[in-house]
């Protein structure tokens, strides 16, 4: 490994740590955000339609600028940002802006306009006789939450601007104060307009999001208006070329969750929100170590790529895995085990009942299978994008995809011809098509860079694995131990013993990433005490 290489794989773990922190931070906020939510709505048919309005904003704001935007923008503004100049850069900046604002804009208005057509003829079209006041609820909530996603279309590209300049906190913080919207939403808004609250707690939220990072963006660069010249520049059509495969994967991700969304509509009362609750449980550790690391690790690829340090890009890449490996196996697995009276935990109370922690449990069982694999994907795409290479993960992501809508359609009726509650066969169409997604990933990532530490990766899936079946032992006697003694007890207990075993298991098999977190661990300590 070269001098570079390493450098750059410490310049990722530090960067890594910093958005893993302000994740953990995300999650605890949104946590709590949920667990308002919950307890204010349970898991009733009101809840129903604010989770149905806010698929069709979603769709939108990905589609024309979150993910597909978003990751065409950043590798083309590094490449400006190291060849050219700043200046430069942040004009492109702001053309990308500009036609944010149009587009989303224009979008939205839209939206607004056809919002009666789109509920009935859309989202509840597996549902012709719905009741018209729900239908009418959900119409006037669409309007509400269309104000968000030009918001936060700005809001996602002064991300990867911030990133692109090694400065993640404020950005990973900005989750933090979106959920904080939320919750002033649901503590002020909430107690006398009801679920309309939530809605504008939406809007608050993605204000927020904006507003917390504008002060970091002006104190790089001064911002200027484009003129209508620069809104389609050489650079700027460079990005929306780049952007268009992307732009067909992303489609196929959120017409994927429409059509979820649109089946779950019809599994009965409740189902709705329970796939939302359970994917959010799934996601909050796919965020803290994924999509952290992943942040992290795009900026330092792009730069490789754009200096030809493609070996050393290699180098990295497998460093990143395996650092989401050594996490999200064991997170996987734990939170598949304690599923139960983590839910019950988190929600059991006020309109949360019993029946509400059984919809929910059985959906995050069936989503977490599929962690280990989103995981890989989170990685693998930003890797891609680094090699300005959107063709291959949409592609593959769009027959992805196309398989999980098979798959739900499958598993519904599966899962319903077994006496299932069948909402979780959506959770388990998900998760297998991300895994399929996730092999595919890898395959065309070797031939793209003329091949990965394979074998260094499939020893360290062995090795991750063996130690969390130590862990799984672990965990199921303290249950067996603890049983009658709360749910309290037994999910403190089988994380703190389930850690220990996993760890202690990591040490017999003489993990290196053990090595690396104890010198990065004691270099911080040491600075700390320094001070």
């Amino acid at each position: 490994m070269s001098n570079s290489s390493s450098s750059s794989n410490k310049q990722i773990a530090r960067a890594a740590s910093t958005v893993m922190f302000a994740y953990v931070l995300s999650n605890l906020v949104g946590l709590i955000r949920q667990v308002l939510v919950s307890n204010t709505f349970g898991t009733n048919s009101q809840l129903d339609a604010f989770y149905a309005a806010v698929t069709i904003p979603d769709l939108l704001f990905n589609l024309l600028a979150g993910g597909a935007l978003a990751s065409a923008f950043i590798p083309i503004f590094t490449d400006v940002l190291k060849k050219e100049n700043s200046r430069l850069a942040f004009d492109l900046f702001s053309s990308i802006v500009s036609l944010i604002l149009l587009v989303l804009g224009i979008g939205s208005l839209i939206t607004v306009y056809f919002a009666p057509t789109i509920v009935s003829k859309v989202i509840f079209v597996f549902q012709p006789n719905l009741d018209s006041g729900l239908l009418q609820l959900t119409i006037n909530l669409l309007r509400i939450i269309m104000i968000a996603p030009t918001i936060f279309g700005i809001s996602g590209i002064v991300m990867g601007v911030l990133n692109t300049h090694q400065k993640f906190l404020i950005p990973a913080l900005a989750p933090v104060v979106n959920w904080l919207g939320w919750i002033i939403g649901i503590v002020f808004i909430v107690p006398t307009q009801g679920i309309f609250g939530l809605a504008w707690g939406y809007v608050i939220g993605a204000c927020l999001h904006l507003l917390v990072q504008i002060p970091v963006l002006l104190s790089l660069e001064k911002i200027t208006i484009p003129t209508p010249k620069d809104l389609m520049n050489n650079k700027v059509i460079q990005i929306l070329k780049l952007m268009g495969p992307r732009l067909f994967g992303v489609g196929a991700v959120q017409i994927n969750f429409l059509i979820n969304t649109m089946l779950a509509t019809s599994l009965g009362e409740g189902s709705l929100s329970a796939i939302n609750v359970g994917r959010m449980i799934m996601t909050m550790p796919l965020f803290v170590i994924a999509q952290a690391i992943a942040t992290a690790a795009l900026p330092t690829f792009s730069a490789q790529v754009a200096k030809n340090e493609k070996a050393d890009m290699v180098h990295s890449l497998t460093a990143t895995l395996r650092g989401v490996l050594v996490l999200s196996i064991p997170a996987s697995i734990g939170l598949i085990i304690l599923r139960n009276p983590i839910t019950a935990i988190l929600f059991q109370r006020g309109k949360f009942d019993a029946h509400s922690t059984e919809l929910v449990a059985w959906a995050i069982l069936w989503y977490t299978a599929g962690l280990v694999g989103h995981a890989i994907v989170e990685i693998l795409s930003r890797a891609f994008y680094a090699l300005h290479d959107t063709k291959t993960p949409v592609t593959i992501g769009i027959l992805a995809m196309g398989l999980n809508v098979v798959l739900s359609f499958v598993f519904v009726a599966l899962f319903t011809k077994m006496s299932w509650m069948p909402h979780g066969g959506l959770a388990l169409a998900n998760s297998l098509a991300t895994a399929i997604e996730a092999g595919f990933l890898i395959y065309y990532i070797r031939k793209h860079l003329g091949g990965i530490e394979t074998k260094a990766l499939g020893i360290s899936f062995f090795q991750f694995t063996l130690a969390s079946l130590l862990m799984v032992l672990c965990i199921y006697s303290w249950q067996l131990f603890s049983a009658g003694y709360g749910d309290w007890i037994e999910v403190l207990g089988g994380v703190v013993f389930g850690a220990i075993a996993y760890l202690f298991g990591l040490i017999l098999l003489r993990i290196p990433e053990l090595s690396i977190a104890r010198a990065y661990i004691t270099k911080v300590l040491s600075r700390v005490s320094r001070r």
